[in-house]
């Protein structure tokens, strides 16, 4: 008997299924994720990886100047003024600090802050020495940096305490022996460390016999009254400060405007055996 069945027809010898499994894959118009290339898949995922991290960077970068700008920035303590409060010198670890740029858009300065300030007058810049490199390039691109807090400002910054505030009149006269007085009353202040003062004195000075040290920690000053909006400051290692004392003949007779005051200095978060809080203690009271 003759076989009458017709034979099946291949449609391609060396590929059984050109639908690759999917019959019905030849006759669609369009394409599946499943259809795609491993090489498309791969240049896709890479793109998505770079936005991804260019979008992450951007926002971090954001929220860094935002926070350098508004809130908070670092410091690096710069000389020995503020010891033993904040340390600063050659050859050791000098504090990093934070200061609160919030504190001041709703207050003034009080006496006791320790604050850092830009330097007002040519009386106090005048030994400064800008950190920025001299090539114009590569002096945009520090500044630059400094937005985001990765180069320092292009300014002289200081640290010290505030003494008097507007209004208030600041002297000192050693033959008194009553140290710093604001409005007549002589200062507490327990923030100076009397055995630095006596080492430095030995060294520069001629302490009396049982290491006497003169009241005002330095040369006399003042009856000086401090203009409204300005502030009077002093470093707390009182004989190793070129504070307002040494300024006196500036226009503003040594005091600080507000307005140059960059923040109120809140921690020392470097060297970790010194992070802690930096406390505001009034000597006046």
């Amino acid at each position: 008997m003759a076989d009458t069945q017709r034979p099946r027809e291949d449609h391609d010898a060396d590929d059984p299924d050109p639908g690759n499994g999917d019959p019905g894959a030849e006759k669609r118009p369009w394409r599946l994720r499943s259809d795609t290339d491993d090489s498309d898949q791969k240049s896709s995922r890479s793109g998505s990886f770079l936005r991804e991290v260019v979008i992450i960077v951007g926002c971090v970068l954001l929220l860094t100047w935002v926070l350098q700008t508004f809130i908070g920035r670092q410091y690096v303590i710069p000389s020995e003024s503020m010891e033993s409060t904040l340390i600063g010198c050659d050859g050791c670890t000098n504090d990093r600090i934070v200061i609160d740029k919030l504190v001041y858009r709703f207050g003034d300065p009080q006496p006791g802050d320790v604050v850092v300030f830009e330097g007002p007058t040519e009386s106090w810049n005048g030994a400064w020495v800008s950190p920025r490199s001299t090539n114009p390039v590569m002096h945009k691109v520090q500044d630059v940096l400094s937005w985001f807090g990765f180069a320092p400002p292009d300014e002289n910054d200081l640290v010290k305490r505030v003494i008097a505030t507007g209004g208030q009149t600041v002297e000192c006269h050693n033959d008194e022996g009553v140290g710093v007085k604001v409005d007549g009353k002589p200062l507490h202040e327990p923030y100076i460390n009397m055995e630095l003062q006596r080492q430095t004195y030995a060294l520069f000075g001629s302490a009396g016999p049982e290491g006497e040290l003169p009241p005002c920690l330095g040369p006399d000053f003042g009856p000086i009254k401090v203009p409204e909006g300005n502030v009077w400051v002093m470093g707390d290692n009182r004989l190793n400060s070129q504070d307002s004392r040494y300024h006196v003949d500036d226009e503003y007779q040594g005091t600080v405007p507000v307005g140059d005051i960059r923040g109120k200095v809140r921690t020392v978060i470097y060297p970790f055996s010194r992070i802690g809080g930096v406390g505001s203690y009034n000597p006046q009271q």
